[in-house]
């Protein structure tokens, strides 16, 4: 039967007998809890709700991959239960790494599909080479930019295991990313304050050199490593491997193992010894910096990190890698020199920032005036070795460039085959009192004239007392025979007069690109500048007052005759007034005529300069021109000694002379810019 009378009430969560009845003369009760009442339902006798919005499609995908969950933390909600901070951090962490590899695969997918089909066949074909031409026609040199591909097989094992311990350790575990490489990578960096280390894998580095500009920018990194991926779909190890070793540069203009090899060791890369191994793989860094053509010392200490590293990657036995260190590699000198070495080396170098990819030989038309730059290598190695030894002087270079800064002549050292460091563009060095005309400039545009009289006397600085080169003071001096003496004290008068801010920005708006302190040793040359900037800006005097960009390269074309690079030549800022341009040459001239440079003069046409000393004669200068040319000369020792008395007037004065001599033989006499011919 039915129970009859009121319901009574319920305790919480206590059932209520909802029916009763016998089974096999057992009475059985079915129980229901009390529906609980919805959250917001409306009350009897008021309207329901409109019915719910059906859901998008983009909504039920999102349920799909987490509504499940959803869900689950709903009910854990209603029953009073919290997600943990770590279990929101997990939840919401896994959330972003699905849809990160969801787009990451979105992107590869792209990438894929948008690459052209013929790009595996183009990056397997042989790389380019260069030939260098002159405007006349000379061939310059045949520096072949990757000459001599090599297959992985018929490389050393010990040539490949080092580059594998020093670049890539996980090269054959990881997809093309190395994410323990990149955590570590970023580690460093944090700990060192700065980027010392990449975490680039060779797959990364050999998409950056076949498809990629060399810029540093987060896009680029990051098309780095969706082309990464890219190629270790389409390509082998062993395949990615040997393209890398045989287009990665190593330095002194080389490009692949087998180019490198023959370079520094003179034999193929098939028989270099461990120890030429390991110093092989440890340019692959920073070629400029460990090129043993640069620093010896340093490109052996090099090898033994590289010997190291195989050691703990189980490559090499300990005992295999102490003998390696105690005997080195010898790096071969080349031989049947042209003169030309310096400038191919440059051009080669400077190349991948003209053209972005090339898929053939290439003819590059260089500015070098063939005949100027054999002499000027050959003067510069002649007076060297006849007067260096005595004066303790071991290096030399110079640069010519024409009034509007194509380089005509350039030496990077005294002798290519001792040092191949070209210290024409990469040697940053004082310039001393080669910097003053950029002072006397800012003083004259800041009112002062030539004829200003000056007083050199003391002078105190927060205790900094700067001295003349010759001792004592000459008391009021006009500014036109205190640049032709090259007096300190006036220089420094000058630019706490006009302010040291102007003078800095003086140097930069002529061509110095170097960082330029604002010191008060500022006048006297303290900023390390490099030969090729500091000729560059002396150009303006030379040519009216217009800047000048120093230039090595005219045009670039296929041997089919194709052009795929011609240098623009804009309209050339003013960076002088032509007032300013005339005073300036009236005082650089006497410098030449009566003051410490007239062993540069020049005895059939005007000429005008300044010498440069640094203490101690640790550097020493002449940078002059005429209206043809610019030319500058630099004398020290590379690791900064001290020379015997080596002043701007004496070598680099002499060498000016006989190089500017050379030049102007089929040049007619002619006045500089704002001034007339001397009777």
């Amino acid at each position: 039967m039915p129970l009859t009378g009121p319901e009574p009430r319920l305790k919480p969560g206590q059932a209520v007998i909802s029916r009763v009845w016998s089974r096999g003369g057992k009475r059985v009760l079915r129980t229901r809890k009390p529906a609980k009442r919805a959250k917001g339902r409306m009350p009897a006798g008021r309207p329901s709700r409109a019915a719910p919005r059906r859901k998008t499609r983009i909504e039920l995908i999102f349920r799909f991959l987490f509504g499940g969950r959803a869900k689950k933390q709903k009910r854990k909600a209603r029953a009073g239960g919290k997600r943990s901070a770590a279990g929101s951090f997990f939840y919401w962490g896994g959330v972003a790494g699905v849809w990160a590899a969801i787009i990451l695969a979105g992107l590869v997918a792209y990438v894929t599909l948008t690459m052209p089909p013929s790009t595996l066949a183009n990056i397997k074909k042989r790389p380019p080479n260069v030939t260098l031409v002159a405007s006349d026609g000379t061939v310059l040199a045949e520096r072949g930019l990757r000459r001599g591909y090599i297959r992985l097989a018929r490389m050393p094992p010990h040539l490949i295991n080092a580059v594998l311990a020093t670049e890539d350790r996980r090269f054959r575990s990881h997809f093309g990313v190395d994410p323990i490489g990149l955590v570590r990578a970023m580690a460093k960096n944090v700990q060192a304050g700065a980027v010392v280390e990449g975490g680039s894998t060779i797959t990364q580095q050999l998409a950056k050199n076949v498809f990629l500009t060399p810029e540093r920018t987060i896009t680029r990194k990051f098309q780095e490593v969706i082309l990464a991926l890219w190629l270790e779909m389409h390509l082998s190890k062993d395949e990615i491997l040997e393209l890398y070793l045989n287009r990665v540069y190593f330095g002194a203009g080389t490009y692949g193992v087998e180019a490198a090899a023959k370079r520094y060791f003179g034999k193929s890369a098939r028989n270099v010894s461990l120890p030429e191994a390991a110093l092989l793989a440890g340019l692959l860094k920073a070629p400029s910096r460990y090129a043993p053509t640069r620093n010896p010392r340093r490109a052996e200490e090099r090898a033994s990190v590289v010997l190291t590293n195989m050691v703990s990657a189980k490559l090499l036995a300990p005992r295999q890698a102490m003998a390696a260190i105690s005997q080195p590699a010898t790096v071969r000198s080349p031989s049947g020199l042209t003169g030309y070495e310096y400038a191919a080396d440059w051009v080669v170098e400077i190349l991948p920032g003209l053209l972005s990819e090339w898929k053939s030989d290439v003819i590059v038309e260089v500015t070098i005036d063939p005949a100027l730059q054999r002499k000027a290598q050959e003067l510069v190695n002649a007076t060297m070795t006849d007067q260096g030894p005595a004066r303790e002087a071991g290096q030399a270079a110079a640069l010519v460039l024409d009034t509007k800064g194509a380089i005509k002549a350039l030496v990077g050292g005294k002798s290519y085959r001792e040092s191949q460091f070209n210290r024409m563009v990469k040697a940053r060095r004082q310039p001393g009192s080669a910097f003053k005309p950029f002072v006397y400039l800012a003083a004259l545009e800041s009112g002062l004239t030539p004829d200003t009289l000056i007083d050199d006397g003391p002078v105190n600085i927060n205790g900094w007392r700067p001295r003349n080169y010759k001792k004592g003071f000459r008391g009021a001096i006009t500014m036109r025979d205190a640049l032709a003496q090259s007096i300190n004290t006036v220089a420094v008068r000058l630019t706490m007069e006009a302010g040291r801010w102007r003078v800095a920005r003086t140097a930069r708006r002529l061509g110095i690109e170097s960082d330029i302190h604002e010191n008060p040793s500022l006048a006297l040359g303290t900023a390390e500048v490099t030969l090729l900037e500091l000729v560059s800006a002396y150009a303006p005097f030379a040519n009216g007052g217009y800047r000048a960009v120093p230039h090595i390269v005219n045009r670039i074309r296929t041997a089919k005759g194709k052009t795929i690079y011609q240098r623009r030549t804009l309209g050339r800022p003013r960076a002088i007034a032509p007032v300013y341009v005339g005073a300036m040459n009236e005082m650089m001239r006497e410098v030449m005529v009566s003051g410490t440079g007239k062993r540069a003069a020049l005895s059939d046409r005007p000429s005008a300069g300044k010498t440069g000393t640094t203490q101690n004669f640790r550097d020493a200068w002449f940078v002059g021109y005429t209206a043809n040319y610019v030319a500058g000369v630099w004398v020290g020792n590379d690791d900064g000694t001290p020379m015997k008395n080596v002043t701007g007037g004496s070598l680099p004065a002499q060498i000016w002379k006989s190089i500017m001599t050379e030049a102007h033989r089929r040049k007619r006499p002619a006045p500089l810019p704002g001034t007339s011919m001397p009777a």
